[in-house]
C-alpha cells in the first residue's frame, strides 16, 4: 500500500514556521507525533506510514529549532514554550488528536494538556518518558548531544558517533538516512537543532520532576506509557512513580529497545501503539 506523504508548515505562538509531515485519510481521526530533544519528525517515518495505513491522519511535527522547524530568535527552547507551540499548532488541525510524544515530545504534550483551558487531545501516549526521569541516564543523553560542537567530518563520522552511544543497536550499513538529522555547513556536518536548544537541558532535576507530577495528576484523559526495556531514562523506579500519580493509565514495555524505542524495535513499538488506538476507538464506538 502506498502511502502519500506531504509536508505542511504550522505558525507556532511567535509566528515562528513549524514543519510537518502529514500522512493518512484527510477524513481519519488524527494523531499528533512529537519527537525527542535533538531528534527531527523524520524519526517517526515507519511509525507515520503504519498509523496512516490503519486509517488515522497523522501529523509528525518538528519542535521549534528542530529539523525544518524555524529557530528561536531568542534562543527560548523551555518545555514551556514548545508546549506553547503544540497548542498553536493543535487549532491548526481539525479534530481532537491522540498525542504521541517521545521524550521531550511527552514532556510537551503532558504540559500542554495540563496547562490547556480546553481539551485538547483525547489520549497521551509516552514513549519512554515519565513525570520522573534517571538523572543519570539523562546526563549521558545531555552529554552525547553536547558533544561534537565543532561537527563531523563526514556523516560515517556522525554514524560513528550514534553507535558507541548506542552499541545495542545494529549500525545500518548505509548511513545516508541520517543526514535528515544533519546540517552541512562548510564541509562539516553538524546536528540539524539550534545548539541553543542546550540550554533546555540545564536545569535542576528537583524543579522538573515537581513540574511534571504537578502536569502528569491534571491528565485526566486516556494514556499509555511505553518503555524501552533497556531503557536508561525509565526505570522500575520511574514506573512506580508514574503509576501513582496518573493511575488510570495503560503501561506496556518494548524488549530489546533503550529509550529510543521507537528506533530500535519499530514493529513492536507500532504494534504497541496501534493496539491502544484501537481498543480506545472501541470504546468510543
Amino acid at each position: 500500500m502506498s502511502i502519500a506523504i506531504t509536508q505542511q508548515r504550522f505558525a507556532s505562538v511567535k509566528g515562528q514556521s513549524i514543519a510537518a509531515d502529514i500522512a493518512g485519510p484527510e477524513n481519519g481521526a488524527p494523531i499528533v507525533l512529537l519527537h525527542g530533544g535533538g531528534q527531527t519528525r523524520y524519526s517517526w517515518k515507519n511509525g507515520l506510514r503504519a498509523f496512516a495505513e490503519a486509517g488515522y491522519r497523522c501529523y509528525a511535527l518538528d519542535a521549534r529549532g528542530h529539523g525544518e522547524s524555524d529557530w528561536d530568535k531568542d534562543g527560548e527552547y523551555s518545555a514551556a514554550s514548545m508546549s506553547d507551540d503544540l497548542n498553536a499548532v493543535l487549532k491548526q488541525i481539525p479534530g481532537t488528536p491522540i498525542l504521541v510524544g517521545a521524550s521531550m515530545g511527552g514532556i510537551v504534550s503532558m504540559l500542554a494538556i495540563a496547562e490547556s483551558g480546553t481539551p485538547i487531545a483525547r489520549a497521551l501516549i509516552l514513549v519512554d518518558v515519565a513525570p520522573r526521569i534517571d538523572w543519570e541516564g539523562a546526563q549521558r543523553i545531555s552529554a552525547f548531544m553536547s558533544a561534537n560542537a565543532d561537527g563531523f567530518a563526514s556523516v560515517e563520522e556522525a554514524a560513528d558517533a550514534v553507535s558507541a552511544y548506542n552499541p545495542h543497536r545494529p549500525r545500518p550499513k548505509d548511513v545516508s538516512g541520517l543526514k535528515r538529522n544533519l546540517r552541512e555547513k562548510n564541509g562539516r556536518w553538524y546536528w540539524h537543532w539550534d545548539p541553543a536548544f542546550l540550554n533546555m537541558t540545564k536545569i535542576e532535576p528537583e524543579d522538573m520532576w515537581r513540574t511534571l507530577e504537578a502536569a502528569a495528576l491534571k491528565v485526566k484523559v486516556p494514556a499509555l506509557l511505553v518503555r524501552g526495556l533497556q531503557s536508561d531514562i525509565v526505570g522500575d523506579a520511574e514506573v512506580a512513580h508514574f503509576r501513582e500519580v496518573m493511575p488510570h493509565a495503560e503501561y506496556v514495555d518494548v524488549a530489546g529497545a533503550g529509550h529510543m524505542v521507537a528506533g530500535d524495535k519499530n514493529d513492536a513499538f507500532n504494534a504497541a501503539i496501534l493496539d491502544f488506538v484501537r481498543r480506545l476507538d472501541a470504546d468510543i464506538a
